[in-house]
């Protein structure tokens, strides 16, 4: 991440965004039993009753599937929280029934996906030690913060919302559809057995240099990351030993147990790093311990970029306008994200909010195609790829039938500065209306759009 690990990263992200919303605006054009056999019965026969009432056709519209070339005059139709049909109008029936939606002159993509945000005010661990991967982020943040309604404002469907880079292991990062709801519990997605879906937030480079009980120097991190790997392994040894056994079993330790989901490849390391030697510090551990990991920010991967190809991981990467904060990121490079992509690396575009803000997510799309991404590259990277670096390019990421019905609804060129996000869809449900004024708030500023974020403690450690 771009923070800075004192209070001064919060002034910093203010001029960041003020000038973001102050620079002259520059066309970029390139720039988802009896009793129970009764109520299994009634609720089957109630079933398509309600879908028929979210059964919703777009017509007209310049439909980009991502997955597939645009369709002109197109034809998008969702039933029931997923996408039925996808196609030119000519080939693509309105089913009878379906409340029919005129997008003419409109463009719809895929709901957007961020790899990395903040939004919602999260934290991780504290100042107690540098490595906590026990802290969840799902039990810190405020999904009624302002920075949530404003990703909706941008754009953004899902989203992998981390603990701040002042730390070597962080904490835990969760995946959130961003659905109207009441708690957490009703944005978090699931796993299949039924856990909430998230990574794990590891760092290196200069954010977690500090006082002890934090490291001092790079060679001093990587041995107290590679050592508490070490104790998760041991710790892995002896739940398996033990079997079904309860009185052979160690205790419980939340920290071991998060660091063996990593080590089993059921949660995928997100960790942050800048500089090339940093990178290889990251990929020389994935290959001492066999984790699953996705590179964060990555400033160097042109410099890299086919180290990190050949150990087959993915980049989140973010495109910036204006960098600087930090001395390692000086070498970052728009044409990161066409170096990775010419190499065959998954790689999607953040924001990195409150970096970048949400609402400005296309553009940062923008900025790879200016550093040589092809359109469909850049589009990729904010929709498709993201959702195949959270695992969750099954059910979302491109429109496809089958898939959920995520998605954005544009006033025109995705990639030009002068379109606007008219309607933002999330399983089949309008979550953000530009002509609504409660919404418009959220896109454009007014009381209370801008609050929250900022004065949160998630500014520090980024």
């Amino acid at each position: 991440m771009m923070e800075k690990a004192d209070g001064s990263a919060r002034a910093g992200t203010r001029v960041r965004q003020a000038a973001l919303l102050t620079v002259p605006l520059v066309l970029l054009a390139a720039a988802v039993t009896g009793a129970a056999v009764s109520r299994a019965e009634a609720q089957a026969d109630a079933r398509p009753a309600a879908a028929s009432r979210s059964l919703r056709a777009f017509t007209g519209a310049t439909v980009i599937p991502v997955s597939g070339p645009p369709v002109t005059d197109g034809v998008l139709v969702i039933e029931g929280g997923k996408i039925v049909a996808v196609g030119p109008r000519a080939a693509t029936p309105v089913p009878a029934g379906a409340e029919v939606v005129d997008a003419t002159g409109k463009t719809i993509i895929p709901g957007l996906v961020c790899t990395h945000s903040h939004i919602g005010a999260p934290s991780g661990g504290d100042a107690s030690s540098p490595i906590q991967p026990e802290a969840r982020v799902l039990d810190a943040i405020d999904i009624r913060d302002p920075s949530v309604a404003r990703a909706r404002a941008g754009g953004l469907t899902t989203v992998n919302i981390m603990p701040g880079s002042g730390h070597l292991v962080s904490g835990q990062t969760l995946y959130l559809k961003l659905r109207t709801g009441r708690t957490i519990e009703d944005l978090a997605l699931r796993n299949p057995d039924g856990t909430v879906a998230g990574g794990l937030k590891m760092a290196n480079g200069t954010n977690s240099l500090r006082e002890p009980p934090f490291p001092g120097t790079r060679g001093k991190s990587a041995a107290l990351v590679r050592q508490e790997l070490l104790k998760a392994r041991e710790y892995q040894r002896k739940v398996a030993a033990a079997g079904d056994d309860a009185t052979k079993r160690p205790d419980r330790n939340l920290a071991m147990e998060a660091l063996v989901e990593a080590l089993e490849g059921r949660r995928v390391v997100h960790h942050h790093t800048h500089r090339a030697d940093d990178i290889l510090s990251v990929l020389r551990l994935k290959r001492e311990f066999g984790f699953q990991v996705v590179l964060h920010h990555v400033s160097d991967a042109w410099q890299v970029a086919d180290e990190i190809a050949a150990a087959g991981v993915g980049c989140s990467i973010i495109n910036l306008d204006s960098p600087g904060g930090k001395l390692e990121v000086r070498d970052i490079d728009w044409k990161n994200g066409a170096e990775l992509v010419r190499r065959g690396v998954v790689t999607a575009v953040h924001t990195d909010d409150p970096i970048t803000d949400s609402r400005w997510m296309l553009r940062s799309a923008a900025l790879g195609v200016r550093g040589g991404m092809s359109r469909e590259q850049a589009l990729e990277s904010v929709t498709l790829a993201g959702a195949k670096l959270l695992g969750l390019d099954q059910r979302l990421g491109s429109l496809e039938p089958g898939k959920d019905a995520d998605l954005v609804v544009l006033s025109g060129d995705p990639l030009s500065i002068y379109t606007r996000v008219l309607e933002t869809w999330i399983d089949g449900e309008r979550v953000f209306d530009l002509s609504r004024p409660e919404d418009r708030k959220w896109s454009e500023g007014g009381p209370g759009a801008g609050l929250g974020q900022l004065t949160s403690s998630c500014c520090f450690y980024r």
